[in-house]
């Protein structure tokens, strides 16, 4: 089975945060860094980082960025 990318991004962001090396308070890569990195569209870096949001895993700030929440350690 393959895993699609949008859940690659997800994927990336939650084994940082697992990891440590993404903590509370941490601003997750732009839309642009995570289409240069995983060479997708805007529409599937929206939809991993919406997904994300909704879960909780990461918070949006607008016009600053989004950052992981503090429930996500």
């Amino acid at each position: 089975m393959t895993t699609s990318k949008t859940q690659k991004i997800i994927d990336d962001i939650t084994a940082k945060i697992a990891s440590g090396e993404l903590k509370a308070g941490d601003r997750i890569p732009s839309a642009a860094e995570f289409r240069a990195q995983f060479g997708v569209s805007i529409t599937v870096v929206r939809d991993a980082v919406n997904w994300l949001k909704a879960t909780g895993v990461v918070k949006g700030v607008p016009g600053v960025g989004v950052f992981v929440a503090e429930r996500a350690e």
